[in-house]
């Protein structure tokens, strides 16, 4: 058997385990194509959702070279979530000319390329009518260049999703001059991330530069009305540091800072899943 066969074989019995382990949860992917892919217009995506109807979801958005179906091998987070009775929805982005796996096209505006925020609306209009989520109840989360993703759309059009959770991942410099308010908006980090650091680094001989976590959160604090930059609690959830500032009715605004690199860290949809049923339903 040759390499490409062997590969053949592995992804089947991957899938077969992903599939007795969703089984297990009570769950199941609700397409028919390959590997449970749903195909619409604009791209693909995968989901899983629990047995009930208008289960609320959350969107989970992968890293630049991932795929949807990278996120849905995160076992504790699909579990999780599963757990809670959310379903959890995986994109694919763009295909990267001449690499493997995808990418998000976050700056917005760029000619030739899909507009990755009308994607995403697409899956949510196709998954609420197709599998019957709660339209309304969608977080949108993302990591690394799905993080950037999330981050720009939260900061363009606050209400298009019920709240945003980006994980190791913020704004590009420029950074916006504002954004619109209010919003809700979980910042995830990690101190040791040498990849996206807090501080942001030049990428591609300093032709792009990744932006500051910190400053992107003062942008957040401004459309939210925030009074003061001081954040206004404080706590501590197993390894997470978090922060939190009480701003304009409607908005809600919390960083968790965890000691590890780069990476969706183990404890963080839970930890995103109480902030988020916490908040006053609109």
């Amino acid at each position: 058997m040759n390499g490409y066969g062997r590969l053949a074989v592995f992804r089947r019995i991957a899938g077969a385990a992903m599939l007795a382990f969703w089984a297990g949860l009570g769950v199941a992917q609700e397409c028919p194509g390959p590997d449970g892919l749903c195909e619409i217009a604009g791209g693909t995506y995968r989901i899983i959702r629990p047995d009930m109807d208008n289960a609320p979801a959350v969107i989970l958005l992968h890293g630049a070279g991932a795929s949807g179906a990278t996120m849905m091998r995160m076992r504790g987070v699909v579990e999780a979530l599963s757990g809670r009775g959310y379903a959890m929805i995986a994109p694919d982005g763009l295909s990267r000319e001449g690499r493997g796996g995808g990418f998000w096209s976050f700056r917005m505006g760029e000619t030739g390329r899909r507009d990755d925020a009308a994607f995403l609306a697409q899956v949510v209009a196709d998954a609420a009518a197709r599998h019957g989520i709660d339209a309304s109840r969608v977080i949108l989360a993302g990591f690394s260049n799905g993080a950037f993703l999330t981050t720009y759309i939260a900061c363009r059009t606050p209400d298009a999703y019920a709240a945003y959770a980006p994980v190791a991942g913020g704004f590009w410099r420029p950074h916006p001059e504002s954004c619109a308010g209010p919003v809700r908006l979980f910042q995830t980090h990690g101190w040791s991330d040498g990849t996206v650091p807090l501080e942001g680094r030049p990428l591609g001989g300093g032709r792009y530069l990744q932006g500051d976590i910190i400053e992107g959160l003062s942008l957040f604090r401004r459309a939210n009305g925030c009074e003061s930059p001081a954040p206004t609690a404080y706590a501590k959830t197993d390894r997470f540091l978090r922060r939190a500032w009480a701003c304009a009715p409607g908005s809600a605004l919390e960083f968790a800072l965890h000691p590890g690199g780069h990476g969706v860290p183990e404890g963080w949809a839970e930890m995103m899943l109480d902030w988020f049923e916490a908040l006053p339903r609109e």
